[in-house]
């Protein structure tokens, strides 16, 4: 703390009540107080802080959100919408800049709420996370409720700047089709695929990508540096979009697709995004990424992971009564042997 704050002269003039309250008034005007370097003060140094440490991993989780579908749905809006000759000259995107977009958006949502909320910003990736490592259940529900609002509002701030666009691709402001530009927001199917083949495209993408975060945080596979696991979740989701994205637009994510599908059924495109192929939306989008995260998480677990946090490696009775009878007597001995 010496060299946090100043301390202020004491002038010999000074009564010791007026040299007090000089110290107190000049270390308020110093603004240099950092209770986060001092172990004796409070966590909390006001009352918006203490609010703000209950709200802020949710709050990571919504701004992770946002910035993934604002990124993501723009991508695919410019890329899209500017191939009309009405709206652009000349296309300002393709496949390979949608691809990208939605590996940035990933990315730089992971590294804002990293440190606040762990960065999860798909709930298949929290439920993976609560069945298999651990995570709190009880946090799971505004997690979920988070990253939905995030991706709806991401999603919608992406339709209010390509309105005008939309409309002259759609044919005027109050048409609205899944072909036109609704599948720009939600994703959907192609005409050849079967309902199975849907489901396994997401079923296998989303495993790949749980894959890649557990790869990217197993101590045992570095540890990555600092601020390095987002770059690798950036390339793991470009691969994945890249090459299994043409099926069903690689959603990997149940509140990337959903977001963006309710954003759509409020802005006019109506009931057709819930009911197409008898609710798509629910088995591939949602289900498809679930269960494809919470298989891939346990075969990781079980084949290869050591860190005591996973369920597959909660010690076993004999291996805790091992350790209270024979580690904990040892640490005694070691503790006395110090003594003398």
């Amino acid at each position: 703390m010496t060299d946090i704050i100043e301390k202020p002269i004491q002038r010999h003039s000074e009564t010791s009540n007026n040299s007090y309250a000089t110290r107190h008034n000049d270390i308020s005007a110093l603004g240099v107080v950092d209770f986060a370097d001092c172990n004796e003060c409070s966590r909390y140094p006001n009352r918006w802080s203490s609010i703000r440490e209950n709200i802020s991993a949710p709050a990571a989780e919504f701004m992770g959100a946002f910035i993934l579908c604002l990124l993501g749905c723009g991508g695919n809006c410019q890329a899209n919408l500017s191939a009309n000759k009405n709206v652009s000259a000349n296309p300002a995107g393709d496949v390979v800049t949608s691809n990208l977009s939605w590996a940035i958006g990933l990315s730089l949502g992971v590294w804002l709420s990293a440190n606040y909320s762990g960065g999860h910003l798909n709930p298949a990736v929290t439920i993976a996370f609560a069945t298999v490592r651990g995570f709190p259940w009880k946090k799971v529900p505004i997690y979920l409720l988070a990253q939905l609002l995030g991706a709806l509002c991401g999603a919608g701030v992406v339709y209010a700047t390509y309105f005008h666009a939309i409309d002259i691709v759609e044919g005027g402001s109050n048409i609205r089709t899944i072909a036109g530009s609704g599948n720009l927001f939600g994703t959907y199917a192609a005409d050849y695929l079967t309902s199975v083949s849907a489901f396994f495209t997401e079923f296998i993408g989303s495993a790949m990508l749980i894959t890649g975060i557990f790869m990217f945080t197993d101590k045992k596979n570095g540890p990555a540096p600092p601020g390095v696991v987002p770059v690798g979740i950036f390339f793991t989701i470009l691969g994945i979009t890249s090459a299994l994205g043409m099926n069903t637009g690689a959603a990997l994510n149940p509140a990337r697709d959903l977001g963006p599908r309710i954003l759509t059924a409020m802005v006019g495109y109506g009931g057709a995004v819930f009911n197409f192929r008898n609710q798509y939306w629910l088995w591939c989008p949602i289900l498809g990424p679930i269960f494809g995260m919470v298989v891939a998480a346990f075969f990781y677990d079980v084949m290869l992971y050591r860190g005591s946090e996973s369920i597959t490696n909660k010690p076993s009775e004999e291996a805790e009564r091992h350790h209270l009878h024979s580690c904990a007597h040892r640490t005694k001995l070691h503790g006395a042997a110090e003594i003398v």
